[in-house]
Parts: C-alpha cells; sequence; structure tokens
C-alpha cells in the first residue's frame, strides 16, 4: 500500500442535480484500483408514511463544513488518492440525488472503508435540515441528511 494524501476534488453544497458518474470521473487515478461510488436517494416513504417529496435547507456555513469534513477523512485515510462529495440543497422529488460521493483508491477495502465514513461524518455533521412533504398532507422537518 502506497503511502500517499487523499485528494479532495470536489467537497460542495448547492441546488444543482448531483450526478454520482460525474464524482467517479473526478477521482479518477491511474493509481488506484478501486472506485467506489455511493448516491443517497431520496425514497418514497419514511417511518411507514408515503413520501411526496422534500427540501433540504442549509446554513451558510455548510460549504465550508462539507469541505472540512472532506479534508479531514481525506487526511485520516491510508491508500486513498482522491475523494469527491455534494450535498444537494432546495427542492428535490423522489429518486432525486441528495447526497453524491466518490473515492478511488489503491484497493476496494479502502475505498470501501473511506466512502463509508465520508458518507457517516457529512450525515453527523453538515449543517442541513430535511422538510419532508407526505403524502397524506403532513410534513416534518428533520435535523440530519
Amino acid at each position: 500500500m502506497t503511502d500517499v494524501t487523499a485528494e479532495v476534488r470536489r467537497a460542495a453544497v448547492g441546488t444543482g442535480v448531483l450526478d454520482v458518474d460525474e464524482h467517479a470521473r473526478l477521482v479518477d487515478d491511474p493509481a488506484a484500483g478501486a472506485v467506489v461510488t455511493f448516491a443517497g436517494v431520496v425514497r418514497d416513504h419514511d417511518g411507514g408514511k408515503s413520501v411526496h417529496g422534500l427540501e433540504y435547507s442549509a446554513h451558510p456555513t455548510a460549504e465550508s463544513v462539507v469541505a472540512q469534513v472532506a479534508r479531514d477523512v481525506a487526511a485520516r485515510a491510508t491508500g486513498v488518492r482522491a475523494i469527491a462529495v455534494s450535498h444537494r440543497i432546495g427542492p428535490l422529488g423522489i429518486g432525486d440525488v441528495a447526497l453524491a460521493c466518490a473515492v478511488a483508491a489503491d484497493h476496494r477495502k479502502e475505498a470501501f472503508t473511506t466512502c463509508a465514513e465520508l458518507v457517516d461524518e457529512v450525515k453527523r455533521l453538515l449543517p442541513v435540515w430535511k422538510h419532508q412533504s407526505f403524502a397524506d398532507g403532513s410534513d416534518e422537518w428533520v435535523n440530519s441528511t
């Protein structure tokens, strides 16, 4: 395993549509033997209720927070070449990607482990709030992604 410092190639929060394949291309590295991606997708149910749609709101510091999370995960990673992560805000429909991540590493174990850590840390630390609308007309706010 090569001792390298992972490069953060994207750490963003915004309203644009997220493309997981684009994130995979961003982390492309000829030394990487594995690229792992993750798509956090809006599902049609939550807590036994049918979800109609949702909207994410973010604190103004959200982009700097996701950048710091990516740098911290990259600094701890072993054998990882590059990381890309984005979180979408604004209205999203069922099937839309809310969180996109990609990790390129020398080997699959490091890629999977780092991608899982990246997702967990973003979910834990990113100041984003989810407003879900249910099919029955009710709604709820959730302080996590």
